[in-house]
């Protein structure tokens, strides 16, 4: 049963009148299923060259990964999408765009094979070959891209949480000034400390006990958040280790910070260009996912089109002239949708599963060759899904 979250792309044997075929399952879909006629629509399959049964055997064996691998592609590039677009659907309905129109319009709207690109009169090899190494070209400058925006990102992030978390972790650069330093002094330096607020009648009851030589009454509040006070106090350099240690046991958190005009500017700027080169990245990246979406997603549908025509050369035969429908379910008809396709194409059965178990018949002679090549799943039809895009 095939999924009711995907579109269908379904292929047949052409009997001659394709139009006759579209209208009369347009007809029938929607009188018993309701289902619009915006929701299906003819799927033109070129007559490729079929080459050599073992080379349609081989990429009958081939393609079920390639496709696995394509369909990972494109949902790698709608996650980037949406991971910029903070997931908010209504953005990311403005990017999955195949050249700028939906991905419903793209398949339903008369859907037909990109020949200038795709040129039907090289062999399917070639053409699987071409799709597979333009979606790894995809691949491979994403995830480039992507990589170079995260090492921004965080950067950035690192520096936006020192200067946003709280005192005993923030870069201090915009909260002392020069003043708050004892300057140019051989023997004395002013050390500032990360203080809990439980611990803040503690520490102005012991600071100048914790080591020698601390300059009394010199400890002075800088600045306070809800969790810590940042305080400053003046000792004499030989005793900076064991104040520190001393700290430590106390659970107080000296901030290891030198003053300097110099530095604090300089992280000042390095903020600020951290800032614009992560947005100058995002939407470079923003452009990129989106170009890239309209392309592996083309990418995708052409490999599965050849999938419909080489698997439905290996059930029905030559000539190799055959027509597809594409059906867009609708989620609460989906199994009566189904029924009524396999009930339609049921005079396909004795060239597919109906003489499965005829022991002596061409077919099962047939069936039996190529098991390895059929899916679990076996319809009268050839069929392969295109999983929705999910906003």
């Amino acid at each position: 049963m095939p999924s009711d979250q995907s579109t269908w792309l379904i292929a047949v044997p052409n009997n001659g009148d394709a139009e006759g075929l579209h209208q009369e399952l347009e007809s029938k879909l929607y009188q018993h299923c309701k289902l619009p006629k915006r929701n299906q629509a003819p799927l033109a399959i070129p007559s490729f060259k079929t080459g050599t049964l073992d080379s349609l055997i081989s990429l009958s064996e081939d393609l079920p990964k390639l496709d696995a691998s394509f369909t990972t592609t494109v949902a790698k590039i709608v996650d980037t999408l949406r991971s910029l677009l903070n997931n908010d659907p209504a953005k990311l309905a403005q990017h999955i765009l195949i050249e700028e129109q939906s991905v419903d319009h793209y398949l339903l709207s008369g859907w037909k094979w990109n020949e200038g690109r795709y040129n039907v009169q090289r062999s399917l090899t070639e053409l699987v070959d071409t799709l597979s190494q333009e979606m790894s070209s995809i691949d491979n400058m994403l995830k480039a891209k992507l990589n170079n925006y995260n090492l921004v990102k965080g950067s950035l992030t690192q520096m936006q949480r020192k200067k946003t978390g709280n005192l005993s972790v923030r870069s201090l650069a915009d909260i002392v000034t020069k003043e708050d330093f004892v300057q140019e002094s051989e023997y004395l330096e002013t050390v500032l400390v990360a203080v809990p607020k439980a611990l803040l009648k503690d520490w102005n009851s012991r600071y100048e006990h914790l080591t020698q030589y601390v300059v009394p009454r010199s400890s002075r509040q800088i600045a306070s958040d809800d969790e810590f006070a940042l305080y400053s106090v003046v000792i004499f350099r030989r005793v900076h280790d064991e104040f520190v240690q001393k700290c430590r046991e106390n659970k107080y958190i000296v901030r290891d910070f030198v003053y300097s005009e110099g530095e604090v500017e300089k992280q000042r700027d390095d903020l600020a260009n951290a800032d614009t080169l992560e947005k100058e990245l995002w939407t470079e990246l923003l452009r990129l996912a989106r170009v890239n979406f309209s392309e592996s997603f083309q990418i995708l549908v052409h490999l599965k089109v050849v999938r419909l025509f080489v698997e439905s050369v290996l059930r029905y035969g030559l000539p190799a002239n055959y027509t597809g429908v594409v059906i867009k379910p609708e989620p609460k008809s989906t199994k009566k949708l189904f029924n009524l396709l396999q009930a339609h194409f049921a005079y396909l059965r004795p060239k597919s599963n109906g003489a499965m178990g005829k022991k002596g018949s061409e077919n099962a002679d047939f069936i039996g060759e190529y098991q390895s090549l059929l899916e679990q799943e076996f319809f009268d039809f050839v069929m392969y899904e295109v999983p929705w895009i999910i906003n």
